[in-house]
């Protein structure tokens, strides 16, 4: 396996059935047998490159995480029909009644809402901490704790997380450190920095187009069987199975992921760099002024730079949703959630992507209502973006 993990997607060479260069799509739901044996092996995991059930696993759902396993170097992975269907059985495979997570209190709302208002049915709980305060980290861990909880780059406040010191407090408590690097595919390594658990809503830059939603697992061949165990694995028997011809679609876009990622980081730094000298209250990983840039230097993987989200704040939800409305007008975006997307997608997370997050919540956290959050397109020529978006800002008078 090389070191960098575009390699290690690319060195993946599979043949169709007829000599296709992209792998035959298995369309089908249940898998036949010439011996009854067989079919009684192949449900109690012995029969190795037999197939029985595609909610079990899919030739097409084991070629993409073959692929995302590589990228993410970890021994394998299980992918499922959203990033939500990952990360929910991750959280109910791990903990049980009575046990304890600790979490980045800037999470994907959707996860926050999982682990607020779903978890505790389960007798789950969760302490919701800062996460760039390694102090808050430790001092929340108790004897029934059994993760750490948190995105490599926090929606939306893009809060950096230092994987490897978390790392190390995980080992130190024998418990595990599980990351959603969604935000950052390729960017950050985060089992290369200590991480046990790596999850990617597949939904955003590693599919691309916003055409499907799906979820990965990546992680140890040990707990991967886990999770697809028949009896007790809860990716097996919560059913989130991605369809075959979707991780087809999403598996011959992974290999245009590398490419992407730089173009959208190029853009995005652009754009961040401008609208901070006009004066506005920009934060991206990749500006100096931002608290975790010199952290985030010390962690990623050069060559695909800081990223394609960054946030602005205006002022106001008014002035926000004004801009936001101008800018989709104009041709220079959608305002929609997700991100990932080749045209720029911006929404004021406080009243979407974490709006499940209650505002006295989010005025802790220092989300603010005229934050809006910018997932930066692959524009080809980001200067004639900048002038027309400046020219937005002029007009409602942000500028």
């Amino acid at each position: 396996m090389s070191n960098k993990p575009a390699n290690n997607i690319q060195d993946l060479q599979y043949f169709g059935e007829f000599g296709g260069v992209n792998p035959s799509i298995s369309d089908s739901a249940t898998y036949t047998f010439l011996h009854a044996k067989t079919m009684l092996d192949t449900f109690e995991g012995q029969a190795e490159g037999c197939y029985l059930y595609s909610r079990h696993t899919s030739p097409s759902n084991l070629y993409l995480g073959e692929a995302l396993a590589a990228m993410e170097f970890t021994e394998t992975a299980n992918v499922a029909a959203s990033g939500m269907g990952a990360i929910t059985s991750v959280l109910l495979q791990v903990c049980g009644s009575g046990d304890h997570i600790v979490s980045s209190r800037t999470i994907y709302g959707g996860t926050y809402a999982f682990l607020k208002n779903f978890t505790p049915k389960f007798n789950i709980k969760t302490s919701f901490v800062d996460i760039t305060s390694l102090e808050k980290v430790e001092a929340a861990i108790t004897s029934t704790t059994k993760m750490i909880y948190c995105e490599s780059v926090s929606n939306p406040l893009l809060e950096v997380a230092n994987i490897s010191a978390l790392s190390k407090i995980a080992k130190k408590h024998h418990i595990l450190l599980v990351i959603d690097n969604t935000f950052t595919p390729l960017i950050i390594s985060p089992q290369k920095l200590g991480a046990d658990i790596t999850i990617h809503s597949l939904t955003k830059f590693i599919n691309g187009t916003n055409d499907t939603v799906g979820g990965v697992v990546c992680a140890s061949q040990e707990f991967i069987d886990s999770l697809r165990n028949v009896n007790n694995g809860a990716a097996m028997l919560l059913g989130p199975v991605m369809d075959s011809l979707r991780a087809a679609s999403i598996l011959k876009n992974l290999r245009t992921l590398h490419i992407r990622m730089k173009k959208h980081s190029k853009n995005a730094l652009y754009l961040a760099e401008h609208f901070e000298n006009d004066g506005l209250k920009v934060v991206y990983p990749g500006l100096k002024s931002h608290s975790d840039y010199e952290l985030f230097k010390t962690i990623y993987n050069e060559e695909y730079g800081f990223g394609g989200i960054m946030t602005i704040d205006v002022g106001t939800l008014e002035k926000a949703n004004e801009l936001m409305e101008l800018m989709q007008h104009n041709n220079l975006g959608y305002l929609a959630v997700s991100l990932g997307f080749y045209k720029t997608l911006f929404s004021a997370p406080g009243t979407s992507t974490s709006s499940e997050i209650p505002e006295e919540e989010q005025e802790k956290m220092g989300l603010s209502d005229g934050i809006i959050r910018f997932s930066i397109g692959l524009d080809n020529n980001i200067d004639r973006t900048y002038r027309a978006m400046h020219k937005c800002m002029t007009d409602i008078g942000i500028l």
